[in-house]
């Protein structure tokens, strides 16, 4: 197995602006296409229900002109099932989804609806996507995810940087101790373990240094940074940060 560590690329905040005003620009396929040709080894785009950021428009578009995978994140709906099953990602993360929520918040509850999950992700497998689940780094959620057949789980890192960026150090440390054991488990248990959720280049390094982690999915900072140094610099320097902190 290598060891080399995957970053996805989110261009949801693309979106974000294009829609402030209206229009097609800008454009986060083209965003998609930058960041490909930057080494980003997959691009994530988030539907939600409101189409707050990205349209069905974008999904089919950037399906049609990607050469790296599409990692399609989405809420456990009959509708957003009805999408993947039609658009055919290459993988499909689950998160959860709230309306009024500005990001997403926490991760999803696989124990306590692990039937309902199973039976949500079974057209998903046999359509050939690698299912996803976005949770917290709890090992209850993490057996359950196990449990119910999803290949792969993606650990919410977002109280280990919201930690990072505030100084509280102690949590930041404690945060990244709960990660670190999650990342562990599920390794143990034959699941493919991403992070993801508000990391930067000063927060990234003790995340990439974990072996047993293969996947790394940041978005926001990265549209942020592009704004000032190009999307393509933003990209290398994020992906210097994680090939540094994993050597």
């Amino acid at each position: 197995m290598t060891d080399k560590l995957r970053l996805g690329v989110n261009i949801d905040h693309v979106a974000t602006v294009r829609n402030a005003r209206g229009g097609d620009n800008p454009d986060p396929v083209r965003a998609a296409l930058m960041a490909q040709d930057a080494g980003a080894d997959g691009i994530t785009a988030h539907l939600r229900e409101d189409r707050r950021h990205i349209r069905d428009a974008d999904i089919a578009g950037l399906k049609a002109a990607l050469r790296i995978p599409l990692n399609f994140e989405m809420a456990a709906t009959p509708e957003m099932q009805r999408i993947a099953l039609q658009s055919h990602p290459h993988a499909v993360c689950l998160v959860p989804e709230k309306r009024e929520e500005r990001t997403t918040e926490g991760g999803l509850e696989v124990a306590g609806q692990a039937d309902v999950l199973a039976a949500y992700i079974a057209p998903l497998r046999d359509a050939g996507a690698r299912v996803s689940l976005f949770i917290a780094a709890d090992r209850d959620q993490i057996a359950a995810s196990a449990r119910i057949g999803a290949p792969v789980i993606e650990l919410h890192a977002g109280a280990y940087a919201d930690a990072w960026a505030e100084g509280r150090w102690d949590d930041r440390d404690r945060e990244l101790a709960r990660l670190t054991d999650g990342a562990a488990y599920g390794h143990s248990l034959g699941l493919e373990v991403h992070v993801g959720h508000g990391l930067t280049y000063d927060s990234v390094g003790p995340i990439a240094a974990l072996h047993a982690v293969r996947e790394l999915n940041i978005g926001h900072f990265l549209m942020g940074e592009a704004l000032f140094r190009g999307l393509p610099d933003a990209i290398a320097e994020m992906r210097r940060c994680m090939d540094e902190a994993r050597a």
